[in-house]
């Protein structure tokens, strides 16, 4: 009966390790954000982005900081978390979904993957379903995620004061750059 329960529990431990192997984090990732408007583009960058990525069942997930998001103007960054975002209110944006067709990435191949990005975004409070190609690139051992899609401040109740209207775009386009490691008990 000993020898059966430790057979079991050296199973589980394996499946776990096995599971473990297809989990991939990273806690500096990279997003950053381009708006394009007539009197001036505003451009801010956020290396503190914590994702962990599933490679087995295409699950990931994204918390964004809101107050990592450094502009060229102190005075830009100001407005950001204090007029837009609310970073007090609202100091994460959050993403969770899914890639489509998680069997295609061999991490046994140094290989890029076209996939398809889907899940809910979270800014301001306010949730939206998005959709965005994305690359992941499986090189020695670590996986890089890329992707762009745009998103409209106005659906995610961000109010644009009219006097700075002109100064931000209807629609800003987002950058995702994440370079993911295995996850392990030594490396969480």
């Amino acid at each position: 009966m000993k020898t059966i329960a430790l057979l079991l529990l050296s199973l589980l431990m394996l499946t776990g390790e096995v599971a473990a192997q297809n989990r991939y984090f990273t806690k500096t990732g990279y997003i950053w954000f381009f708006s394009k408007a007539p009197l001036e583009d505003i451009e801010a960058h956020n290396r503190k982005v914590v994702s962990f990525i599933d490679l087995a069942t295409g699950e990931m997930a994204f918390s964004v900081p809101m107050k990592e998001f450094g502009f060229r103007k102190s005075l830009m960054q100001q407005h950001f978390n204090e007029n837009f975002v609310e970073s007090e209110k609202y100091p994460k944006a959050t993403f969770a979904g899914r890639y489509t067709n998680p069997t295609q990435v061999d991490l046994t191949k140094n290989a890029a993957y076209n996939v398809l990005v889907e899940g809910v975004l979270t800014i301001h409070g306010v949730d939206k379903k998005i959709s965005a190609p994305g690359t992941l690139v499986v090189k020695n051992g670590s996986v890089q995620g890329k992707s762009e899609f745009v998103v409209a401040p106005k659906d995610f109740d961000i109010r644009i004061p009219l006097l700075v209207r002109e100064h931000i775009a209807k629609e800003i386009t987002i950058y995702v750059d994440m370079l993911y490691q295995p996850y392990t008990r030594d490396n969480p």
